[in-house]
């Protein structure tokens, strides 16, 4: 039977020191973060997205969608663009965190959608262009 008794010093400071280990090791696992990106770099980045993308606002749709805004959209919600049923019905809205995932592996992260690009490898790339898209409201 469990006594409060038998909780020392000890076993507290081992419990909080393993829940701080497993926060700092998550924390370095997910690499930068991505409030830290760097909206400047982001737009540099962006030049890779403009073969398909717009991000003006009011800007024409190319194979892919204008993104002008997506930060806190829902994930195929421009009436104006012909989205694949997986992305409609994705149910997903697009937070920095799922555009981090997304753009990791977008094949990956929604099976059956149609963007062709493989994804960004480094953490930094992804949160410099988060932060460029967050800026485009």
């Amino acid at each position: 039977m469990f006594h409060p008794r038998h909780i020392t010093r000890h076993s507290v400071t081992r419990v909080r020191a393993a829940a701080l280990t497993a926060a700092t090791l998550a924390a370095l696992a997910a690499g930068p973060a991505l409030a830290d990106g760097d909206a400047a770099k982001g737009e540099k980045i962006f030049a890779r997205c403009k073969a398909c993308h717009t991000i003006d606002a009011g800007g024409p749709n190319r194979v892919g969608p204008n993104l002008h805004g997506v930060v806190g959209r829902g994930a195929g919600e421009t009436e104006s663009f012909k989205y694949s049923n997986v992305m409609k019905d994705s149910g997903i809205v697009w937070t920095p965190e799922n555009l981090d995932a997304y753009l990791t592996a977008p094949a990956k992260f929604l099976k059956g959608n149609r963007m062709s690009f493989a994804g960004l490898a480094k953490a930094e790339d992804r949160a410099d262009i988060i932060a460029y898209l967050s800026a485009q409201k």
